[in-house]
């Protein structure tokens, strides 16, 4: 006898959003209700949208403001869900809506390690060897509960948060799309998730992204590495313009007797830092315009330290 379909509610946005509700749809799921968030106007949208899925394949969506007003409790509970998904949907849930169904959401990290908002970031800016995608029981408390299912991925020495972000994306499809068929029968695992391990992380905001030229140039270039285009970029004030990196990778070359900060020798832009090694800048944005070496070594010396 064939067993029902499953409904499901889904809280989805992003990459990962899309690939993980593709999974559910191609994994026989009956989605029956998508909430996921408008794009924000000051947001640089670069990631695929939940809504324009949700369109073409006719799935009834919302997007509230917040996830604890009584329309949309009433609205998941009239959706009657056997299982609840999150693919980073950007709201805590209430307790409220964890009680209408069994939840489970996805978190780009392997759990315990990069607990809580922007994992992939955090673990490029500490030099993370590797990452991945975590599928785990939903608690209020964040990203504490059991876990369901996980797959890593290797970040290498020059990879940037964007580029790593594109492996978590395809972690997180994989684990879902390996863990649905036992997750369905209820018989996934569930392994204890050891929060003494790991830690939490708050959001990150482009101010975070200036840089610290007395610092050592590998903690310099992985905050580069952390924060480049898509996101915001790091960055340096030298009298009135701001500087951005775009595309830098760690120099080998002398810089002995150089001054800390943003520098031209023989054509070539450096960062250099304060262990007496630098960034050699192959792409920098003063004031959102790409600049050129003898550009920059003129505004230099406009500008004098």
């Amino acid at each position: 006898m064939t067993q029902p379909r499953k409904r499901a509610v889904v809280f989805a946005y992003h990459n990962v959003g899309v690939r993980c509700l593709k999974v559910l749809l191609a994994g026989g799921v009956d989605v029956a209700l998508v909430i996921t968030h408008q794009d924000s106007a000051t947001e640089n949208i670069w990631f695929e949208s939940v809504l324009s899925l949700c369109e073409t394949e006719g799935i009834p969506y919302l997007t509230p403001e917040d996830a604890k007003g009584a329309d949309l409790l009433a609205a998941i509970q009239a959706a009657q869900p056997d299982l609840m998904f999150s693919f980073y949907f950007r709201h805590m849930l209430p307790q409220a809506i964890l009680d209408v169904a069994p939840a489970y959401n996805m978190h780009g990290s392997l759990l315990p390690a990069y607990r809580g908002r922007a994992p992939t970031n955090w673990a490029v800016l500490h030099g993370a060897k590797e990452t991945g995608a975590t599928l785990h029981e939903m608690t209020v408390k964040p990203d504490a509960g059991a876990i369901v299912a996980q797959q890593a991925v290797p970040i290498l020495p020059d990879d940037t948060a964007f580029e790593v972000f594109g492996k978590v994306t395809v972690a997180a499809e994989l684990a879902l799309y390996d863990v649905l068929p036992s997750l369905l029968a209820g018989t996934a695992p569930r392994i204890p998730n050891d929060l003494t391990q790991g830690g939490y992380f708050g959001g990150r905001k482009p101010e975070d992204g200036r840089i610290d030229w007395s610092k050592p140039a590998q903690e310099v270039y992985n905050l580069h590495r952390a924060v480049a285009p898509p996101y915001p970029g790091a960055f340096t004030d030298v009298g009135p313009r701001r500087y951005v990196i775009e595309r830098a990778r760690l120099f080998n070359g002398n810089v002995q007797g150089l001054a800390q900060g943003l520098t031209v020798v023989d054509n070539a832009i450096l960062g250099v830092c304060g262990d007496g090694r630098a960034l050699v800048i192959h792409s920098l944005l003063a004031d959102g315009l790409r600049i050129s070496p003898a550009e920059l070594r003129a505004q230099l010396q406009e500008n004098p330290t």
